[in-house]
């Protein structure tokens, strides 16, 4: 078992109990909650597999699915534990991303991609499971507010190459890749830092 596929199911399992709780939160029904879950989970990693040519992991291995399923029921039989629900999806959510944009970046360089590449790459694999989710659960994406989000990805892509120059351990330089996204997304949000509007408070757009 490698890094890489225990790093792909940790963030399976992160962005599944993220889908589970942005559906519960909509009160929809268990079939809705489970799919919500599973195009959360698998939503950027499918993206990332038809991108680079490559085998879609989750229809090849069933060990994606069943991940999924255990973790949704997991989340739903904990619910009143996850009481703070928007808390924990933003946790869930966060941890997500890190994870997905290590493994994106890794898949770009085994597919013999550009620096650049993999890092968009990686920013896709994190972000496209959370957009779904969203649109599915009849809200704007985060990645198109004015939070920091897809930035924290880049910034730990980049990172990745940065570190890649040093004496660092391939696995250490995994490890504090997804750490910089984790921290650049919390550190956005404690201290209220977004990206300038460029919108006037009242305007109006009109078409």
């Amino acid at each position: 078992m490698t890094l890489t596929f225990i790093i792909d199911i940790l963030g399976t399992v992160a962005f599944t109990i993220s889908g589970v709780l942005a559906a519960m939160r909509k009160k929809l029904d268990p079939f809705g909650i489970l799919i919500i879950g599973f195009v959360t989970a698998v939503g950027g990693g499918t993206l990332r597999d038809v991108l680079i040519d490559a085998q879609i992991a989750w229809m090849r291995n069933l060990t994606y699915l069943y991940v999924i399923i255990v973790s949704a029921v997991f989340a739903v039989i904990l619910r009143k534990k996850l009481s703070y629900v928007r808390r924990s999806l933003f946790l869930f959510d966060t941890i997500g991303i890190a994870l997905y944009t290590v493994i994106g970046v890794e898949k770009g360089i085994s597919a013999g991609l550009p620096p650049l590449i993999c890092v968009a790459l990686g920013t896709m694999s994190a972000c496209f499971g959370g957009v779904l989710r969203d649109i599915l659960c009849n809200e704007i994406p985060i990645i198109f507010r004015k939070e920091i989000y897809a930035t924290a990805c880049i910034i730990g892509g980049l990172a990745y190459f940065l570190l890649l120059k040093t004496p660092l351990m391939v696995d250490w330089v995994v490890v504090i890749s997804g750490a910089i996204v984790i921290t650049v997304r919390l550190l956005a949000v404690s201290f209220n830092l977004s990206f300038p509007s460029i919108y006037n408070e009242n305007e109006e757009i009109k078409l």
